[in-house]
C-alpha cells in the first residue's frame, strides 16, 4: 500500500498526517478521530466550525447554478437546436420529465402515425402526392417522443404568422394529411389525432416548427422555421414543454431563473385563449431559480385513488405549465437535463386552475377552449416508459480542477454543451421508493455527469445546493485577488471530494448541509494549501473511506468505475428493498466514479429522512411551499394526520372529552381576574368583567421623538441637502415652499392603521401645513396607501398632484420596502397576492422623472435593495446609528433597544430560562411524526402538532390535569401565564399577548377555529381572546373584550374598536399571525411570548429568518438587560443596539400639535405658522410669540448647514450672526442635540421611539425582552454566534438575490451599515425576477434608503425628517433681516410741530417747520462719524477702538423673518406666478434683448458719457425710439396729474454689484404683479452674469471706467441720466401740449437688499394698552403709491421710509413724519436736486454726504415714519468683499494688510496696493483718523470742521458739516471751536475768506486732500493756509497706489 504513493505525494506532512490518522483510528475505541484533511487544511479552531454547522436546507441556490446558471440566448442557437436533436441532445437536468401517460408501451407503434394508422412522417410521405386545400400550408410538427422525425400537417395559413412573427390569428384550423380527416379546430384535439404524445399543454407555437417545401426533385423537405413571434428568444418557461427536451430549452436563465414564483416569460398574456391559459398558469405559478428549479420530481402516486397531481415538495420542475393539470405524473424518464435552469413554470400545480385561489383574476371557470377533459378524474394514468434523453457532460477546462460548466461571467449567457451519452448511463428509479423507505432521496449535484432517470422519477429530488462550491475555477481574476488567492491554488476534484466527505461527516444528526458553510471550508482549504497535494486515483477511494469512517456510519462511500449512475442505481435499489435494510441507513452516500476516461466524478445521495426532507422543502420558495400546503389541505392529503390528532395524547377522543366537560360546566364560564379558575355564570355582563376604572389607570398616548430618531432625521436631511448641492441639477431645494408625502406600506390593513396613527400622533400634517388641526385626525389615513390592487388609482392621483404642484417637494416613502421587490414584468398573482406592485409604483418612469419627488425606501432588512444592480447610491443610504455610547450611565427606568443580536448574545447570559429557546420536546415529537408522514410538508405536521399542544395545555389547566405530562413545558408555561396573569397581584386585570406565527393562511384559520372552539368549550371565553392576525383583514374582537379595552383607555366613544395590535395593550390574547412575511406591524408592550416553532428549514435566507425573530424586537428596561448580563461580560460588538434615551428630565417630546397648549413657535414671526420642528429649535432667536421659552441647542447644527447654499439664506449666516443671544433660552445639558419643550403630558418614563406607548403609573413597570421559542433549525442559526454553527448573517441575504461568486470572504457580525451594504453590493446580484434585475446603470439620484433594525422607531424618524425638511425649506424661505434698535427713539426731537399719529400724508408747511436731524441715526452708520448738531449728547457712547482694528463691519443683529407674499426675491426663487418675470422662456433667448447706446453730456464729468441699455423685447414699451426704431431717445415718464389704480409712476433704479444670484431683484411679488419699470444698474464686467440670471430685466451698463468704482458712481450716473431724461421727456411732451412742470420728476433709488415693507395696522382707535401696534406686511407697490400720492409732491426733494426693527412693534412713533437722513430706499426728485450731486468717487456714506448737501441747499427731505423697510443681511457682494492686496503678485506677503498701510509717504519704497485710491483713503480715515485729529477724539464739543463733504472719521470723532455754497442753510457755528479742519477735494466755492470765519483750538490739525501733488500745493496757496497752519515736509502722504492708479495726496498741518 505504501508503494501506491510513490511518485504521487511528495509531501512529508501529508504522509505524517495520514499515518497519525490511521493510528488514531485504530487506537480509538469509540471516539471519532479527526479526519486527515482537517489536520491538513483547516486550522484547529476552525474544526468545530464545521462540526455542527447549519442545518437547514438552503432556500434557493445562491450563486451560479449547478450546471449552468448561464443561458444561451443566441437566436441562432435556438433555431438550430431543432436540427441537432439527435446529435446534440438536450441537457440532462434542464428539462422536465414527460408526465405519466405521455405514451403507452404499445404507443411506440403509433408514434409517427395518426389515430387512423396512416403514416405522417416526412421521410415516408415526402414523395407522395398530398392534397392541400386552398389557403392551407403544409407544415412540419415535431414530436418529442420521436425527435428524429417530422410529422406532416396541413394548417390554415391564417393561423400561422408572417415573416415578422405577427398577424397569426388566435386559434387553429388543420387537416390530417394521413387519413384526410378535416376541420380540427383545436390544436389539442389535432395533436391527439396525430399522436404527438405531449407531456404538456399542446401549443401550435411550440410544435409546428417548419414550413415544408418541395425540392428540385419535387419531394417534400424541411423548409424555413415558422417565425412564431417568440421562437427566437423564447424561454421554455412560459410555453408548454414537450417531453423532448430539445436543447433549445436553452437555459435562458439569466442567473438561476426567477425565484419566488415568477416566470420570466417574455410573452405578454396575449396568445390565443388556450395559450393564454397555459401562460397564465406559468405566470401565476411562475418558476423559481435553479435551486428551487431542480426542486422535486413529481412523486409517484402509489394508488389510483390519487387522481390529482400530488404537490408534495416534489419533483424536478415540470418545465412549463404542463397540461398535467390533473394527471398523476409517473414520469417516464427524467434526465438530469430536466432540472431546468430556465426561469420556468411551477414546480407543482394545484389540482385545477379553477380551484386555485389565484386563478380567478385570469381564468375563472374552465378554459374556453381545448380542455374537453377538464377535471382530473377524466385523465387515466398510463404506465411509464423510457425516452432516451442525454445527460450533461461538463466541458473539461483543465485536468484536475473542479470543472465549471460555464464561463465565469456571472450573468453572461453561457452554453452547456450536451454530449451524446452511452447506453449504460441510465438509472431506473424503483417504484414505491417513498412508501417503502419513507424517504425521498435527494441527489446533491457534485462534479461530473449525472445519469438519466427512468421510472418513478417523482421519488427522487436533484438539488444543486452545493454545486457552486465546486466551481472555484469560475472565479474571476479580480475575485481571486479579493480573496487573496492565486489561480494555482485551485483545488482538484479529489480534494473537493475529501473536503465534502469531511464536512458531511461532521454534521450533527439534526443539521443539514449549507452551501455557505461548505464554501467557507473550501475557501480555507484553498488559502491553507498553496501546494495542493496530488492524490492518485488509487488513493482516492481509500482516503475517502477513511474520511467517512469517522462519521460513525452516517456517511458511506460508494466507488464505481463506469459511471455515477451505477452507484446511484445500487444505492436506490438497496433503499427500495425495504425496511429490513434500513436499520443501518446512512444519512449521506457519497458516490465517486473513478473513471479513466472522464477523471473522477462524484455526487452525494442524501438518505437521512430529516435531511432529505429539509433539503427538498428548502428548494421551494415561500410562495411555493404555501401553495403546496394549501394543496395538501384542499385535496385532503392531511386527513390521515388530522385523524391522528383527533385523539388526545392519552388516547381519548378529544371532541368527546370537550363536550363532556362542557356539559359538566352547565353553561358556566370561568370568571377572569379571580385568584383561581372559579366558576361564574355566563349571563354576567361582560362589562362588569373589566376591572373597576378607578383601579385601572388610563392609558395615555405619547408620541415622542428620541435622540436616535432625531439623528437619523438629520442624517436624511443632510443627505437631501448634499443631493441638492451636488451640482447635478437633480434637486433644486430653493424652489420648494411646501412638503407633501405619501407612505406606501405592504398590503396589511393593520399596518395602514398603525402608520396613520403615527402620522396623527406626530402632528406632522399640521406642522407641514397640509391639514389643519380639525381635519388632520380624519385625513391621516389618506396619506398611507397599501400596495394592493387599488394602489394604481391612488398613485395616479398622487402623481397628478406631483405634476400640478411643481413648487411642492413630495416625498414618497416606501416603508418595509424589502417586501415583494418583484419585477413588474414577472409580476403575477402568487398564493393569492399580487406581486410586482412595488416595482410598478416606485420604479415607474413618472416617479423616476419627477424633479420634485424624493423616494425614501425604508427597510429593516435592506439586503435585497443592496445588490450589484441596486438603484440606490451607497451615499444615499442612511443607517440607524449603532453607537451605544449613550448607554454608559443610564438610569434604571430607561429603555434600550433589544434587537436580533441581543437575542443571540442573550444565550451567553447563563440565566435559567433564556429568552431565546428551542423547544426540544416539541422537536422530538415533530421528528416522530415526520417519519410517519413522509408525503406531507413538514409545516403541516408542525402546525397540527402545535394546535394539539395548545389545545391540551388549555385542557390540562382546566379539565384534564393528567394531560400535563404530554405537553411540552414551554407550551404549558405560556398557556398558564396567559390564563393566570390577569388575576395576579398588581396586574389590574392586565394580561399578556402570545403571538403564534403560522405563515399559511389555511393553517392559521384552522388553528384559530380550533383554539377558539376548545377555549369556549372549556369556559375560558372571558379569560383571553383568540385572534387571527392576517394582513388581508381587520382585527375582529368580541364585544366584551372591546369594552374592557375601552374602560382601560377611558374611552367614551361607543364606536371605538381596536385597529392595531398596539390597541390590544394589556389584553390577554393569542394572536395567530399569518401571511408570507411579517410586514412590520408593531406589537404592544404586553406581548410576552413569540412562538416561532413553525419557522424551520424552509426559512433559509437571512431576511426570511431574521424578520421572523424581528417580531420580538422591542425596547426594554436597561436594568433588565444589565441584570441579565451580570453573568457575562458585556459585548461591545453589538452594533444594532441603539439607545435613544436621554438623561433624567430630558424628555424629548413633541407637543400635541399646533392647537395645543404646549405649542412651540418656530421662532420667526408668529405669522409664519410653523410649529415645533426640532430642527428649527436649534436655531431659534428669542421668540416673539407668547409661547414658553425654548431650550436652544446648536451642537448638531453642522449637519444641517453642511449642505445649504448661502443664497438660500442659509442657516450658516443666521447662526453666525448671533450666537444664541437669547436671555430667555437657558442652555440645557442635553446628552444629544435636540430640543425639548416642557409639556403637561410628559410621562415619568421614557417610551421607546418605536411607537406610541402607554404610560404606566406603577413604579414596577419594567419592560422585559420577549421570550422567543424557535424550531431547532432556526435556533441553530440564531445561536450561531455563541455556538460552532454558521450564523444567520452568513446566509444568502434574500431569496430574490443570489451570490455573484462561488466563493467570497466570510461576512462577520461586525460588518454593519455601510460596510455591510458594500459587501452585499459586491457579492450579490439580483435574480431575474427581482425589480432591480434590469435596473438602469445610472443610480436614481433622488432615492434614499433608510435602514434600521426592526421596531427601532424608523417611522418616527422619517416623520421627523419630513418636519425638519419642511422647516429647512421654510428656512430657505426665511431671511435674516437687520434688527438693530433705533437710536432716535431715545433722543427723539421735541418740536413745536405735532402731527396727529394717524395722519396719512405730510403737510408741507408742517414739514418745513421741522428741524432737520443732521446726525445719521441708522444703525448701519454706527461706525461712521456723528454729525455735529446743537442737540447732540455731550458724551460718547462708543468705546474707543484700537488702532489697526480691522475695518470690516462689526456683526449687526439680525432676525429671521418668514418671507411674506409681498417679498422681493433673489434668483433662487421660482414659482408659477413669477417664472415669466424672472426666468428666460426657451423661445426668448438672450438674443431677444436689444442693446441700445444712450449718450449725454455730464456737466460734472465735463465730458460725454455713453451708457448701454439692454432692453428685453417685452420692456420696450417703456422707452421712446426714433422712427426707425433703432435709436433710443428717452425713457417714458408719466404726468404728475395722471391717476390710475395700478399705475406706478416712478422708474426704479437698483445699483447692484456682485449679487447676480443673491440680490433681491425679483420685485414681481413686491409689486403684486403690477406693471412697473425696474432698471438694474450694473458694472460693465458683470453685465453677462446679470443677463444670465435676469434675462427679462432692463440692464443699464455703466461705462468701463467705473468697473472698480464704488456705489457713489452708480448713484451719480442714475441721477445724471434721470435728469437728462427728464429734460428729454419735457421737450418731447411739450410738443404734445403738456406743460414742462407736469412731467413726473421722481425716480426710486432702491438697494438690492430691500426685502419687505411693513406698516402699522390701521387701528380702530383702540390701541393696545401697552402702546404697541400690530405691524403688517404691505407691498412695495402700496408703499410707492402712497408716497407718490403725497399732496404737493413736486415740492419735496426726497421722500423715504423708516428702517424696521423689532422694537417698533412696541412703540408707535410720536410723529408720523420726520426730516432726517434717507437711504436704502428713496423717492428722489431729480428736478429739484438738479444741482446737488452724489459724490461719484465714494464707496461708503455717499448717502449721508448727499443728504447733508440736499438739506443745506434748502430742500425738503421727508421720512414717512409709519412705513418700515426690512433689509436682508446678504453676506456676499455689494463691494463688501473687496480684498486689498499687493499690486505685485510676486511679493508673497501672507500677513493681511491693515488700514495704516493704506497710505505712505510719496515716492516711498512701501508695498503698493492694488485698490482704488478713494477706497484706501476712506478706509484709512475710518480707522486712523485719531492720528490725524488727536484733539477731536471723544470730544463732541469740538468737532472736526468738514467743508462741502462728509467723510467718516471713525465714530469717536464728530464732524461738523458746512456747505460753502452761497445761500445755503448751515448750522449756526457761533461760539463753536473746532478741533480740526478737513478739506476734501474742495472746489472754487471754498475761499480763504470762508475759512477765516471759523475758530480752532490750539493744536488743532488740518488735513487737505487733493487729486495730485500739484493741486495740493495750489490749494494750500490759494486758501492761504500757511498763514494759520504749520506744515512740515514729512506731513505729506499719498494713498498706497502706484502712479497709474492715480493716488490721492494729502497734507497734514497744525494750527498755530
Amino acid at each position: 500500500m505504501g508503494n501506491s504513493y510513490a511518485g504521487q505525494l511528495k509531501s512529508a506532512r501529508f504522509e505524517e498526517a495520514l499515518h497519525n490518522s490511521i493510528e488514531a483510528s485504530l487506537r480509538s475505541s469509540g471516539g471519532d478521530p479527526q479526519p486527515i484533511f482537517t489536520q491538513l487544511y483547516l486550522e484547529p479552531e476552525a474544526y468545530p466550525d464545521v462540526k455542527s454547522k447549519a442545518d437547514m436546507p438552503l432556500q434557493g441556490e445562491e450563486g451560479h447554478d449547478p450546471l449552468n446558471g448561464h443561458a444561451s440566448n443566441d437566436p441562432e442557437e435556438l433555431e438550430d437546436d431543432d436540427d441537432s436533436d439527435s446529435s446534440s441532445p438536450p441537457l440532462p437536468y434542464l428539462q422536465t420529465p414527460a408526465p405519466d401517460g405521455s405514451c403507452t408501451l404499445d404507443g411506440i407503434i403509433s408514434r409517427g402515425f395518426c389515430q387512423a394508422g396512416k403514416d405522417l412522417r416526412l421521410v415516408t410521405i415526402a414523395a407522395e402526392p398530398i392534397e392541400v386545400p386552398a389557403g392551407f400550408e403544409l407544415v412540419g410538427a415535431k414530436s418529442p417522443s420521436i425527435p428524429e422525425h417530422i410529422l406532416v400537417c396541413a394548417v390554415d395559413r391564417r393561423f400561422l404568422p408572417d415573416e415578422n412573427g405577427k398577424n397569426a390569428l388566435l386559434g387553429f384550423s388543420g387537416n390530417c394529411v394521413g387519413c384526410g380527416e378535416k376541420g380540427f379546430r383545436y390544436f389539442t384535439e389535432f395533436s391527439n389525432h396525430i399522436n404527438l404524445k405531449l407531456s404538456t399543454q399542446p401549443k401550435k407555437q411550440k410544435h409546428l416548427k417548419y414550413y415544408l417545401v418541395k425540392n428540385s426533385q419535387g419531394a417534400l423537405c424541411k423548409g424555413p422555421l415558422i417565425c412564431w413571434k417568440d421562437s427566437k428568444t423564447r424561454q421554455f418557461s412560459s410555453s408548454a414543454l414537450t417531453s423532448k427536451p430539445s436543447s433549445s430549452s436553452s437555459l435562458s436563465s439569466k442567473e438561476n431563473g426567477g425565484a419566488s414564483g415568477h416566470s420570466s416569460s417574455p410573452f405578454s398574456l396575449s396568445d390565443s385563449p388556450p395559450t393564454r391559459m397555459a401562460q397564465a398558469s406559468s405566470v401565476f405559478f411562475g418558476s423559481q431559480d435553479l435551486g428551487r428549479d431542480c426542486s422535486f420530481l413529481k412523486p409517484l402516486a402509489s394508488t389510483p385513488s390519487h387522481k390529482t397531481l400530488p404537490i408534495v415538495p416534489t419533483a424536478l420542475r415540470v418545465n412549463g405549465p404542463t397540461n398535467g393539470l390533473g394527471v398523476d405524473v409517473h414520469t417516464s424518464l427524467l434526465s438530469p437535463s430536466q432540472v431546468s435552469l430556465v426561469p420556468q413554470a411551477q414546480g407543482y400545480r394545484t389540482p385545477d386552475l379553477g380551484d386555485s385561489p389565484v386563478s380567478s383574476p385570469m381564468n375563472s371557470g374552465p378554459p374556453k377552449k381545448r380542455h374537453r377533459s377538464w377535471h382530473p378524474s377524466a385523465l387515466v394514468p398510463v404506465p411509464p416508459t423510457a425516452v432516451p434523453v442525454p445527460a450533461i457532460r461538463p466541458i473539461v477546462n483543465s485536468p484536475g480542477s473542479v470543472l465549471a460548466v460555464s464561463s465565469p461571467q456571472s450573468l453572461a449567457a453561457g452554453v452547456i454543451q450536451p454530449q451524446p451519452v452511452t447506453a449504460g448511463e441510465t438509472v431506473i428509479v424503483p417504484e414505491n421508493l417513498l412508501n417503502s423507505s419513507g424517504v425521498r432521496p435527494v441527489i446533491l449535484i457534485g462534479h461530473g455527469t449525472l445519469p438519466y432517470f427512468y421510472g418513478s422519477v417523482g421519488n427522487i429530488v436533484v438539488s444543486p445546493l452545493l454545486v457552486s462550491c465546486y466551481k472555484s475555477s469560475q472565479l474571476t481574476e479580480s475575485n481571486l485577488e479579493t480573496l487573496g488567492l492565486h489561480s494555482n491554488q485551485m483545488l482538484s476534484v479529489e480534494m473537493m471530494i475529501l473536503l465534502t466527505l469531511q464536512y458531511l461527516a461532521r454534521l450533527a444528526s439534526n443539521q443539514i448541509p449549507l452551501r455557505e458553510e461548505l464554501e467557507q471550508i473550501v475557501l480555507k482549504a484553498m488559502l491553507g494549501c498553496p501546494g495542493n497535494p496530488a492524490i492518485s486515483p488509487s488513493q482516492l477511494p481509500w482516503l475517502a473511506r477513511l474520511e467517512a469512517s469517522v462519521s460513525g456510519g452516517s456517511v458511506q462511500v460508494v466507488v464505481t468505475h463506469n459511471s455515477l449512475g451505477e452507484g446511484i442505481s445500487e444505492s436506490l435499489h438497496s433503499l427500495s428493498e425495504g425496511p429490513q435494510h434500513q436499520q443501518h441507513l446512512p444519512t449521506y452516500v457519497v458516490i465517486i466514479c473513478a473513471s479513466k476516461i472522464n477523471g473522477n466524478e462524484f455526487c452525494v445521495l442524501v438518505l437521512g429522512k430529516y435531511q432529505a426532507r429539509a433539503l427538498a422543502e428548502g428548494m421551494l420558495t415561500t410562495n411555493e411551499f404555501l401553495k403546496e400546503i394549501s394543496y395538501e389541505l384542499i385535496t385532503g392529503k392531511v386527513t390521515v394526520l388530522a385523524s391522528h390528532f383527533k385523539t388526545t395524547s392519552l388516547g381519548d377522543n378529544l371532541d368527546k372529552q370537550l363536550v363532556r366537560y362542557q356539559r359538566r360546566r352547565k353553561g358556566q364560564v370561568i370568571q377572569p381576574y379571580q385568584g383561581d379558575v372559579t366558576e361564574n355564570t355566563n349571563s354576567q355582563e361582560p362589562a362588569s368583567m373589566s376591572p373597576p376604572p378607578d383601579s385601572a389607570e388610563l392609558l395615555n398616548r405619547i408620541f415622542q421623538i428620541y435622540p436616535a430618531q432625531l439623528t437619523v432625521a438629520r442624517s436624511l436631511l443632510s443627505q437631501v441637502c448634499s443631493i441638492a448641492d451636488s451640482g447635478t441639477q437633480n434637486l433644486d431645494l430653493g424652489r420648494f415652499c411646501k412638503v407633501d408625502f405619501l407612505v406606501l406600506v405592504p398590503p396589511s390593513h393593520i399596518l395602514v392603521h398603525q402608520t396613520a396613527q403615527r402620522i396623527r400622533q406626530s402632528g406632522v400634517l399640521v406642522d407641514l401645513g397640509n391639514e389643519d388641526t380639525s381635519t388632520a385626525h380624519q385625513k391621516s389615513e389618506k396619506y398611507v396607501v397599501r400596495l394592493d390592487a387599488d394602489v394604481h388609482t391612488k398613485m395616479e392621483a398622487f402623481m397628478k398632484k406631483v405634476k400640478q404642484n411643481p413648487y411642492t417637494l413630495f416625498v414618497l416613502i416606501h416603508d418595509n420596502s424589502h417586501v415583494d421587490l418583484t419585477s413588474a414584468l414577472s409580476g403575477s398573482v402568487c398564493h393569492g397576492e399580487l406581486q410586482g406592485l412595488a416595482d410598478r409604483v416606485v420604479n415607474c418612469q413618472e416617479v423616476l422623472d419627477a424633479m420634485n419627488l424624493l423616494v425614501l425606501q425604508v427597510s429593516c432588512f435592506p439586503y435585497t435593495l443592496q445588490t450589484h444592480q441596486s438603484r440606490i447610491s451607497i451615499h444615499n443610504e442612511i443607517h440607524w446609528p449603532s453607537n451605544n455610547h449613550l448607554q454608559r450611565e443610564q438610569p434604571h427606568n430607561e429603555l434600550v433597544y433589544f434587537g436580533l443580536r441581543d437575542y443571540s448574545c442573550s444565550l451567553q447570559w447563563g440565566v435559567a430560562s433564556p429568552i431565546l429557546r428551542c423547544d426540544d420536546a416539541f422537536e422530538k415529537m415533530v421528528h416522530t411524526l415526520l417519519e410517519r408522514h413522509p408525503h406531507l410538508h413538514s409545516m403541516v405536521i408542525r402546525s397540527y402538532l402545535l394546535i394539539q399542544q395548545y389545545t391540551e395545555a388549555m385542557m390540562a389547566l382546566t379539565s384534564s390535569p393528567s394531560l400535563r405530562d404530554h405537553i411540552t413545558p414551554e407550551t404549558l408555561a405560556m398557556v398558564e401565564d396567559l390564563i393566570n396573569a390577569p388575576s395576579r397581584e398588581g396586574s389590574q386585570g392586565r394580561g399578556h399577548m402570545l403571538l403564534v406565527r403560522v405563515p399559511s393562511l389555511q393553517l392559521a384559520m384552522l388553528a384559530r377555529e380550533r383554539l377558539e372552539d376548545v377555549r369556549d368549550k372549556l369556559g375560558l371565553q372571558l379569560c383571553f381572546a383568540v385572534m387571527l392576525g392576517s394582513p388581508a383583514s381587520e382585527l375582529s374582537l368580541s364585544r366584551n373584550f372591546i369594552n374592557i379595552l375601552r374602560a382601560w383607555r377611558g374611552c367614551e366613544n361607543e364606536e371605538w374598536v381596536p385597529h392595531t395590535y398596539e390597541d390590544l395593550e394589556g389584553l390577554p390574547c393569542i394572536i395567530i399571525l399569518t401571511g408570507k412575511d411579517p410586514l412590520g406591524e408593531t406589537f404592544p408592550r404586553s406581548l410576552k411570548y413569540t412562538d416561532l416553532r413553525l419557522i424551520d428549514s424552509s426559512y433559509l435566507t437571512r431576511t426570511a429568518l431574521e424578520q421572523e425573530v424581528g417580531l420580538a424586537c422591542t425596547y426594554v428596561s436597561v436594568d433588565v438587560v444589565q441584570e441579565s448580563k451580570t453573568s457575562t461580560a458585556p459585548r461591545e460588538s453589538d452594533g444594532e443596539k441603539t439607545t435613544p434615551t436621554l438623561n433624567d428630565g430630558e424628555e424629548l417630546e413633541r407637543p400635541q400639535s399646533n392647537g395645543s397648549a404646549a405649542t412651540r413657535t418656530s421662532g420667526s414671526l408668529v405669522e409664519n405658522g410653523v410649529s415645533s420642528s426640532d430642527l428649527a429649535d436649534s436655531f431659534q432667536k428669542p421668540s416673539t410669540s407668547t409661547s414658553q421659552p425654548e431650550c436652544l441647542v446648536t451642537s448638531d447644527v453642522a449637519t444641517l448647514t453642511e449642505g445649504f447654499k448661502q443664497e438660500c439664506d442659509s442657516l450658516g449666516s443666521q447662526l453666525s450672526s448671533n450666537p444664541l443671544k437669547a436671555p430667555n433660552a437657558p442652555r440645557s445639558n442635553y446628552s444629544s442635540s435636540s430640543s425639548s419643550s416642557p409639556s403637561p403630558s410628559s410621562s415619568s418614563t421614557q417610551r421607546p421611539s418605536q411607537s406610541t406607548q402607554f404610560g404606566r403609573v406603577s413604579k414596577s413597570s419594567r419592560v422585559s425582552p420577549r421570550t422567543v421559542i424557535l424550531s431547532r433549525a432556526a435556533y441553530n442559526l440564531l445561536s450561531g454566534e455563541s455556538g460552532s454553527q454558521l450564523s444567520s448573517f452568513s446566509l444568502l441575504p434574500h431569496a430574490d438575490v443570489s451570490w455573484s461568486s462561488p466563493l467570497r470572504p466570510l461576512i462577520t457580525q461586525n460588518l454593519q451599515g455601510a460596510d455591510q451594504s458594500l459587501y452585499y453590493r459586491q457579492w450579490t446580484v439580483a435574480r431575474q425576477h427581482h425589480a432591480d434585475y434590469e435596473a438602469p446603470p445610472v443610480l436614481h439620484p433622488r432615492r434614499l434608503l433608510l435602514s434600521g433594525p426592526p421596531q427601532v422607531g424608523k417611522t418616527g424618524a422619517y416623520l421627523q425628517f419630513l418636519r425638519i425638511l419642511f422647516r429647512m425649506l421654510i428656512r430657505l424661505l426665511e431671511v435674516d433681516v437687520y434688527d438693530d434698535d433705533d437710536e432716535e427713539d431715545e433722543e427723539e426731537e421735541t418740536t413745536d410741530v405735532t402731527t396727529p399719529a394717524n395722519t396719512q400724508w405730510p403737510d408741507i408747511e408742517d414739514i418745513r417747520k421741522l428741524p432737520f436731524d443732521l446726525n445719521p441715526r441708522d444703525p448701519k452708520f454706527r461706525k461712521a462719524s456723528p454729525v455735529y448738531s446743537d442737540k447732540m449728547p455731550k458724551l460718547f457712547k462708543v468705546e474707543f477702538k484700537k488702532e489697526g482694528d480691522n475695518q470690516t463691519q462689526g456683526k449687526r443683529v439680525t432676525k429671521s423673518i418668514r418671507l411674506s407674499r409681498f417679498a422681493a426675491h433673489n434668483a433662487f426663487h421660482h414659482c408659477e406666478q413669477c417664472h415669466l418675470y424672472s426666468e428666460a422662456v426657451p423661445t426668448t433667448q438672450l438674443s431677444e434683448c436689444s442693446l441700445h447706446a444712450f449718450s449725454f453730456c455730464s456737466s460734472m464729468l465735463g465730458e460725454e458719457v455713453q451708457l448701454q441699455f439692454f432692453i428685453p423685447k417685452a420692456k420696450e414699451q417703456h422707452f421712446v425710439f426714433n422712427h426707425q426704431g433703432s435709436h433710443l431717445e428717452s425713457l417714458r415718464l408719466p404726468l404728475v396729474s395722471t391717476k390710475a389704480h395700478d399705475l406706478l409712476k416712478s422708474p426704479i433704479f437698483t445699483p447692484t454689484t456682485g449679487r447676480q444670484e443673491h440680490g433681491l431683484l425679483n420685485l414681481f411679488h413686491a409689486m403684486e404683479g403690477a406693471t412697473h419699470l425696474h432698471i438694474l444698474v450694473v458694472k460693465q464686467f458683470e453685465m453677462p452674469h446679470y443677463r444670465k440670471y435676469w434675462p427679462n430685466h432692463i440692464l443699464l451698463v455703466l461705462p468701463a471706467m467705473f468697473n472698480s468704482a464704488g456705489v457713489g458712481a452708480a448713484r451719480f450716473m442714475i441721477k445724471e441720466l434721470s435728469y437728462h431724461n427728464l429734460e428729454l421727456e419735457r421737450n418731447r411732451q411739450e410738443e404734445q401740449g403738456v406743460k414742462r412742470q407736469d412731467v413726473w420728476p421722481f425716480i426710486v433709488m432702491m438697494d438690492d437688499s430691500c426685502v419687505l415693507w411693513n406698516t402699522y395696522q390701521p387701528t380702530d382707535g383702540s390701541e393696545k394698552s401697552n402702546g404697541s401696534s400690530a405691524i403688517i406686511n404691505v407691498s412695495l407697490k402700496a408703499v410707492l403709491q402712497h408716497l407718490e400720492s403725497t399732496p404737493k409732491i413736486p415740492l419735496y426733494a426726497m421722500c423715504g421710509v423708516r428702517k424696521w426693527s423689532s422694537s417698533l412693534a412696541h412703540k408707535t412713533p410720536r410723529n408720523p413724519f420726520s426730516r432726517c437722513h434717507l437711504h436704502d430706499f428713496v423717492l428722489l426728485n431729480v428736478d429739484l436736486t438738479q444741482n446737488v450731486q452724489y459724490d461719484l468717487n465714494r464707496y461708503d456714506c455717499e448717502e449721508v454726504d448727499f443728504n447733508l448737501r440736499v438739506n443745506s441747499s434748502g430742500l425738503l427731505l421727508c421720512r414717512f415714519n409709519n412705513f418700515f423697510l426690512m433689509k436682508k443681511h446678504i453676506p456676499v457682494g455689494g463691494n463688501k468683499d473687496f480684498v486689498v492686496k499687493p499690486k505685485l503678485v510676486e511679493i508673497e506677503n501672507k500677513a493681511p494688510i491693515s488700514p495704516p498701510q493704506y497710505v505712505c509717504a510719496p515716492d516711498s519704497e512701501q508695498t503698493l496696493l492694488d485698490a482704488p485710491a478713494q477706497f484706501l483713503l476712506e478706509n484709512f480715515l475710518q480707522s486712523c483718523s485719531h492720528r490725524l485729529f488727536p484733539k477731536a477724539v471723544q470730544n463732541r464739543n469740538n468737532p472736526v470742521l468738514s467743508i462741502d463733504s462728509y467723510l467718516s472719521l471713525s465714530p469717536e470723532i464728530s464732524v461738523c458739516y458746512i456747505n460753502s455754497r452761497p445761500h445755503s442753510t448751515n448750522l449756526n457755528h457761533q461760539g463753536l471751536v473746532f478741533s480740526g479742519l478737513l478739506l476734501y477735494l474742495c472746489d472754487s466755492f471754498v475761499v480763504s475768506g470762508l475759512l477765516k470765519n471759523f475758530r480752532f483750538l490750539k493744536g488743532a490739525t488740518l488735513c487737505v486732500i487733493c487729486q495730485d501733488r500739484s493741486s495740493l500745493r495750489q490749494t494750500i496757496v490759494r486758501l492761504e493756509l500757511e498763514d494759520e497752519w504749520q506744515f512740515r515736509l514729512r506731513d505729506e502722504f499719498q494713498t498706497a497706489n502706484c502712479s497709474e492708479d492715480r493716488p490721492l495726496y494729502f497734507l497734514t498741518g497744525r494750527h498755530v
